[in-house]
């Protein structure tokens, strides 16, 4: 299937936006895509780029720059045909107009901003509409940032630069203001869950707890799925889920040594850190939500466990659990240290490990 914008999944508004600019022959020299990763962002780039050099009946380049020259009998089809010479080389990466920057280890640095400069000087080799797009822009060093700054104030001529980034908190807001801001959103739970059953070949009830849990990405999901995921959620529900015994869970009746032994076995494993907390978060989340909606449990497949636990343990204890790994969340975002974070919210979760048995 040839990329297209209709390829683009849940994100109508920004396709309507580059749609629109497609059919006004007015397309700013420089727009900002915006939102976690796996929503679209790139393809919806590479679309764009597709769209601008399509060789099909497609207005050529003076004409998306300068409003005086639009014929007005021109077509209003503004998606890629995805067959012509411009788009098969554009959707493999092997068009040289079409330049694509993404980090060098952590960062987008200054020699590769200034390479782009001398670049977009030159006039394009074969390209009506000549389109970089900067990925991950949000990692531009300081010095990188403000070449490019320079140039968005002096765009050069038949360009078109597309800058993808998380959020705009993370970028100089004078780049922002030079930029047409997109903002594209998360992918919808069904839309996840249908593309892991028809790409990867997952049964439902599977694809339904992934999906649930990739919020709102779907190279998150994929990633999940290829990662074994499901066999490490289950490992980790097992270790600190409901027990053999009459407790609801081991998580709730461990010992300090237990609790920070749990701590630096999640330290340890930092690449499936993140994943760990949100099953923590998702497993209290759904012994909360099972005694008032329990159709709506993210872990399905583990409902009995799910329905012995929730009998057991106060609703305001869980929420403040909930809240201890959230905490945690944040404090590793902000590079606070990893164990202290980590033993501290393992003390807060096993505080007042006070069950309701019989």
């Amino acid at each position: 299937m040839c990329l297209t914008f209709d390829s683009i999944i849940d994100q109508k508004r920004p396709v309507r936006i580059l749609a629109a600019s497609l059919q006004k022959r007015n397309i700013p020299h420089a727009l900002l895509f915006t939102g976690i990763e796996g929503v679209g962002k790139k393809d919806a780039a590479t679309a764009f780029a597709m769209a601008c050099n399509c060789m099909g009946e497609k207005p050529g380049p003076s004409e998306f720059f300068d409003s005086s020259t639009i014929k007005k009998d021109l077509p209003a089809a503004v998606n890629p045909c995805g067959y012509c010479k411009s788009c098969r080389k554009i959707e493999s990466g092997n068009h040289p107009d079409i330049i694509r920057i993404k980090p060098s280890g952590a960062f987008i640095k200054i020699d590769q901003i200034r390479g782009l400069c001398d670049t977009l000087a030159m006039k394009p080799y074969e390209a009506m509409v000549r389109v970089v797009i900067i990925s991950d822009a949000q990692a531009m060093n300081p010095s990188a940032s403000n070449a490019l700054l320079k140039m968005l104030e002096e765009p050069p001529a038949s360009s078109i630069l597309i800058l993808t980034a998380c959020q705009i908190s993370d970028l100089l807001p004078t780049i922002v203001s030079r930029c047409q801001h997109i903002r594209f959103n998360p992918v919808s739970v069904k839309s996840i869950e249908t593309r892991l059953i028809e790409k990867q070949g997952l049964a439902p009830d599977k694809a339904l707890i992934i999906a649930a849990m990739a919020n709102g990405s779907i190279s998150r999901a994929f990633a999940m799925n290829n990662s074994s995921w499901i066999n490490r959620r289950n490992w980790l529900i097992n270790a600190v889920g409901p027990n053999q015994s009459d407790q609801p869970g081991a998580l709730f009746s461990m010992s300090s040594g237990m609790l920070m032994a749990v701590a630096e076995m999640l330290k340890k494993n930092k690449d499936f850190l993140f994943d760990s907390l949100e099953i923590m978060k998702s497993w209290l989340r759904d012994l909360v939500i099972y005694n008032f909606h329990p159709e709506k449990i993210i872990n399905k497949d583990l409902i009995e466990k799910i329905q012995y636990a929730s009998q057991k343990i106060d609703i305001k204890s869980l929420l403040l659990k909930i809240d201890a790994i959230q905490v945690a969340q944040k404090d590793i975002q902000a590079n606070a240290n990893l164990r202290l974070t980590l033993e501290t919210m393992m003390m807060q979760i096993g505080r007042g490990r006070d069950p309701l048995t019989k």
